[in-house]
Order: structure tokens, then sequence, then C-alpha cells
């Protein structure tokens, strides 16, 4: 599918963890010395008179740019009766302008040797393009028009709607874990926005009408709830002007006021079960945990390090301890584990464990062993050995992804749509790096009990052979 759907969550430790989780188990890899990209020079912030922020990073080493759009607005943002509707404009974004056609924009980016896509998450929207530099004032009068002057006759909101639809069924209906993420998260959370999906409950999205989509444009799509991102091959001073001519024309207006959604705490075990035609069962553990919202001293903040620690522990590599306790050996409950915690974001946030049983076990058991390895933490706790194993993967990964323009654009533009210094990488991994073995022994004892835990389980019914069922996507991870 041309746009991609995405959950808002902690994107910079989860590349870490996935970047971790491809080396091998006997021995962390060598820290690589400071290249090139590491070298880079610092990224630049701007405020255009009419509120709108621009953000610039310099990377001279090949003759191309990432321009991108990012809009503090996102699912929940949303209301009760129109769900979906972030996801939905993001694709009318697409759909013409008063001056350009339906399809008209992705041509012109195409024309130029560029590619482009859009995405939408729970905290915020973005749109980008990666291009030759020397065509940057182009796309960015192109993504400004857009920005400023979206316009569509309801006829193609109608065509729009029907492939948001059938999005999705692909994504969503259509595989059964989706399905159970999605039920578990409107169980997990009572208060919170979070409860609603990106997608859209689907009879919300019956219900739509262009106008739901035009009025949540005006609201939001305002230049003081945006910013830009640009890096690669370009001088700050030159973007600086080019947004000054192009997005600094935009009128100012107010960011509406967003009222607090605090989540009532939890008072008891809540569980939720799904049945749907699939090969194997999977269960999920969501337990609610603090989040780091800024990089003042706090303790909560310091505890929500601490946990992102205790995931990397349990699942930040091959070999680690919910894959050797779970997964291997003739006894082996699992087929496969998981684990992760959200660091960071607009609204609150889980730790969870997963895993898929072994032929012959239960969910049920599963679950069981997942919560056995989290007890051993929190009763013997961790080696020094064991946290610098993970550290120095973490490092490793953080040299490494400077090597992708677009990696370091869209980690830019994250902290800003969640209110982080642009610095936030950095100082994060000075915080993962002190982290102490009794640290994590202290959060694995204190975050883990039943009243902070919300259990879903998947139960697979028979495939229907009469009906012809359609792989999902990829890249789609609650």
């Amino acid at each position: 599918m041309k746009h991609l759907l995405r959950c808002a969550a902690a994107a910079c430790c989860a590349a870490l963890l996935l970047a971790a989780g491809a080396a091998p188990a006997q021995a962390p890899p060598p820290v690589p010395a400071r290249t090139a990209s590491a070298a880079a020079a610092e990224p630049v912030r701007f405020t255009l008179d009419n509120g709108m922020t621009l953000i610039v990073k310099p990377d001279h080493r090949s003759p191309t740019a990432v321009h991108m759009l990012w809009v503090r607005v996102g699912a929940m943002d949303e209301t009760d009766g129109t769900s979906g509707v972030a996801h939905v404009l993001e694709h009318m974004l697409f759909k013409g302008t008063e001056t350009l056609g339906p399809g008209e924009f992705s041509r012109r980016i195409a024309a130029i040797g560029g590619r482009e896509n859009a995405f939408t998450g729970r905290d915020y929207t973005g749109y980008h393009q990666q291009i030759p530099a020397d065509r940057l004032e182009e796309v960015m009068r192109l993504e400004a028009d857009r920005f400023a002057h979206n316009r569509w006759p309801d006829e193609e909101f109608k065509r729009e709607l029907e492939v948001v639809k059938e999005e999705r069924r692909l994504r969503i209906v259509d595989s059964p874990r989706a399905m159970l993420h999605e039920v578990l998260d409107a169980v997990t959370f009572l208060v919170s926005p979070y409860r609603r999906p990106v997608s859209g409950w689907a009879s919300d999205l019956e219900a739509m009408t262009p106008e739901d989509a035009r009025a949540f444009y005006r609201r939001w799509y305002v230049p003081a709830n945006a910013a830009v991102v640009v890096a690669g091959d370009v001088d700050p001073q030159q973007v600086l002007r080019l947004a000054q001519k192009h997005y600094g024309r935009i009128p100012a207006a107010a960011v509406p006021p967003r009222k607090p959604q605090g989540e009532p705490p939890q008072t008891g075990t809540r569980r939720v079960e799904h049945k749907a035609p699939a090969e194997q069962s999977y269960v999920v553990l969501s337990f609610k945990v603090p989040q780091l919202r800024s990089f003042e001293p706090d303790p909560a903040g310091d505890d929500a390090v601490a946990l992102t620690v205790l995931a990397a522990v349990l699942d930040g590599y091959r070999g680690a301890r919910l894959e050797r306790a779970l997964t291997q050996g003739p006894d082996r409950v699992a087929d496969s584990v998981g684990a992760g915690n959200g660091l960071w974001g607009r609204g609150p946030q889980l730790f969870t464990l997963d895993g898929v049983p072994a032929p012959g076990k239960t969910p049920e058991q599963v679950a069981a062993g997942l919560r056995a390895e989290v007890e051993r933490v929190a009763r013997e706790g961790v080696s020094e050995d064991e946290l610098q194993r993970v550290k120095t993967r973490w490092i490793a990964a953080e040299v490494y992804k400077r090597d992708s323009v677009f990696s370091q654009a869209r980690e830019l533009g994250s902290f800003w749509a969640l209110g982080l210094p642009l610095d936030a990488s950095e100082r994060l991994m000075d915080r993962l790096k002190a982290v102490t073995p009794a640290q994590v022994q202290a959060v694995a004892a204190k975050y883990f009990g039943d009243d902070q835990l919300t259990v879903g389980i998947l139960r697979p019914l028979p495939r229907d052979p009469s009906q012809a069922r359609r792989p999902p996507p990829a890249g789609l991870r609650h």
C-alpha cells in the first residue's frame, strides 16, 4: 500500500532494539569509531514568523536531501465517532489543491527523481520526500501548497475512503494478531484516546463524511502545529530562506487547546480474548508503566529508562533471556517471545510481553513463563556483563543509524512532535548507559503486579477453506 499506517512508539529505542537483535549473543560487537556521519553538523532549529518550526540537519556525504512535514496531530486528537479521520486526511493530502489535481503532487515528485510517502500514528502525521538536493525548492513549494490549500471534491473523498477501508481490511481485519491488539487497546485504556485504533473503527469509517476530514484539516493543519525537517546536502541559511519564501507566507492561526485525558489507575487484572481463524494462538501481557516526559530529574523518568533496559535484557539480542528460557530445549513452551517498553509518547505507555505457544502448549503457559522471567530478574537481578552487552549494542546502533539521512530526519521530527529536545537521542543514550543493575531489578519488582496488567489471548478457530485470506502488508506492528 502507498501509505504506511504506524503506531507511535519509542521510535529511537525501537530502532536500537531492532538493530541489537541482529547481533549474536556470544559477544557484544565492537563499538565503531566515530565516522564521517557521526561528525556531521548538528541540527539547527528556527521558528518562522507564523509559528512554524524549521529544523535543518546538514549531511554532505551525498547530493540528496530528505524533506519532511510533521503535524502534531494523530489518532489521539480525534473524537469518538470520527476515529480514523487523521489517517483519512493523510490520504486526502495527495488528492489536490487549488492548482493541482488528484495525484499530481506524486507525479511531480517522481518526475524529479524523488520518492515520497506519508504516515499516520497516534501522536503525529508525517509527509516525506527524498530528492536530489538541488530540487529542494520545488518540493518545498509543492508541500507548502498542499499544507495550506488542500482541496478536493466530495466524489474524490468517497473514492479514497474506500481505499482506506480496504487498507483497514488488509492490515487489521485479515490479521488476527492485529485484531487482538486493537481489542486489547480498547480494554487497556478507559479514558486515553489511545483506546481508539489509528485505522479507525469500521463503523466510524462507514459514517465518515467529507466535512469530517475538512473540519479536522482546518482545525489542526496550522503553521504553529507543524514542523518542516530538512536533512542532507543543504545549507541551513539557504533552507531558512526557502522556508520563509514558501511556508512563511501561510497565515498564522492558533493551535486549538488540548484537554488533558489522563488514564485512571487500574485496580485489577483485565482480560480479553479474540477468536479468529489462525494457525496458532498468541498471548500479549500489557503492563501500565511510567514514561519519559523530559530530561529533567524525575523518578518516574528514571524508571522508564530502566524499564527500557529491562526490555533489552529480556529480548534485546539473539539468545536473550526470554528466548533462552522459553523457546529452547525439549521442554520449551513457546515458538517465539518478545518484550518491549513504550518509553515516550503524548499518551500513556505500556510494557508488553508476548509469545506464540509451542505445539501442545497453551497461551496460559506462555504467559506464566513470561512473567516468571521478569520475576526472576526482580528476585536475582542482572549482571554488569549483561547490561554492558546491551549498552554496547545500543551505542553501535546509534553510530550506524547516522548513515541514513532519512533516519536522521525522522528522528528529529518525532522528537519535535513529542516535545523533546533535538539532542534527545544523545541525552537518552547517556541515561541508558548510566542505568545500574539495581535499577533494573527495582523496576522488575515494581511494575509487574496483577493490578497493572491486561491480558490478551488469540484463540484460533478452524479456517474456512472457501475463504481465501489475503496476507496483511508488512510494517504494521502494535
